[in-house]
């Protein structure tokens, strides 16, 4: 990480645009091939200031996203996280055509509550349909979680950090 660092003025790191932005090409680069071959790219931020970004950001490529909380075994564990999905589509079924309304009052109660959980954690890999070529994270102490579980995966992992030497 030193070898991107210009100086230090004032106790603030000044960042080395030149040798930085050749990776940031390097990495656009190998972003677009991902997502020109077909794959995903899964964007995660689940840090507040970060939330809204990724979530924008996601909806502007047709990407999926994590931006609320990191689910253990969301990657290594795929198809039992693949099963809530299904569930989380089911009741957007049901909401759609109708059958929503013939439930009882306390039923759709129950399953609403169960829809805005599901809504919250995993509505932006709703369309996920397999692992992603590639994991965009934002902030690498916040998701820690999501990094150690991808060295057993065989997909690339883009970190943006936050630096202090």
């Amino acid at each position: 990480m030193k070898d991107y660092i210009f100086g230090q003025r004032n106790g603030i790191y000044i960042i080395d645009l030149q040798k930085t932005i050749r990776v940031f090409k390097d990495a656009l680069q190998f972003i677009r091939g991902v997502a020109g071959s077909g794959r995903e790219v899964l964007m995660v931020g689940t840090k507040k200031q970060a939330q809204d970004i990724i979530r924008e950001l996601s909806l502007k490529c047709e990407s999926s996203y994590v931006n609320q909380r990191w689910l253990g075994g969301l990657l290594t564990n795929f198809s039992v996280i693949r099963g809530s999905v299904e569930k989380l589509i089911e009741l957007d079924e049901m909401k759609e055509d109708g059958r929503w309304g013939l439930l009882s009052k306390k039923e759709q109660s129950k399953l609403e509550k169960v829809y805005r959980k599901l809504s919250k954690n995993i509505g932006g890999i709703k369309n996920m349909l397999e692992l992603p070529g590639a994991l965009f994270v934002i902030d690498s102490t916040k998701e820690e979680i999501a990094i150690f579980c991808t060295p057993s995966l065989q997909f690339l992992l883009f970190l943006f950090l936050e630096y202090g030497l």
